[in-house]
């Protein structure tokens, strides 16, 4: 699987992260609503910013997402933990700007990038913060289900798609 393809509908691309994507990605990060209910409360911070950054680089999943109308970086998000013996990958480190929230953006962001994920993998499953509520309602408006399974980061819960649900 291309962990940094090249998706896009009606609203919004996604494209692979670039070094250079840093100041507008920074921009769109440093509203402190976005990451209020993350366990990582001080991301809108440079500094802890640049842990993300560096972090999405170094995955060699991550990929930006741009408003296809306006043409602004309205956020992040990445493939990771893919396990080619359980056929299924993980998609999360997502945000998007205040405005994007609530509804279309993120159910286009996440349908593109699993239905690109459902053409080599059988699941896709979501850690999310256990008090991250706003990303855990998300997840379960696009047919995630909790499920009975641990996540070495304390404090976080899986969610999980099957392909053929």
């Amino acid at each position: 699987m291309n962990l940094q393809p090249i998706l896009e509908d009606e609203l919004i691309i996604l494209r692979p992260i670039k070094q250079e994507d840093f100041d507008d990605l920074f921009e769109a990060a440093s509203d402190p609503e976005i990451w209020e209910q993350h366990p990582n409360k001080d991301r809108y911070k440079r500094e802890e910013f640049e842990k993300y950054f560096v972090g999405a680089i170094e995955s060699k999943g991550a990929l930006v997402v741009i408003d296809k109308l306006t043409g602004d970086v309205i956020g992040c998000s990445r493939y990771y933990d893919y396990d080619k013996e359980r056929k299924r990958v993980a998609i999360g480190w997502t945000f998007l700007v205040k405005r994007c929230w609530g509804g279309k953006y993120n159910r286009s962001l996440k349908k593109l990038m699993m239905d690109n994920a459902f053409e080599d993998f059988e699941e896709i499953i979501f850690h999310i913060g256990e008090n991250n509520i706003r990303s855990r309602k998300a997840v379960e408006k696009i047919g995630g289900k909790l499920l009975d399974e641990d996540y070495e980061e304390e404090g976080h819960v899986v969610y999980g798609i099957r392909k053929r649900d």
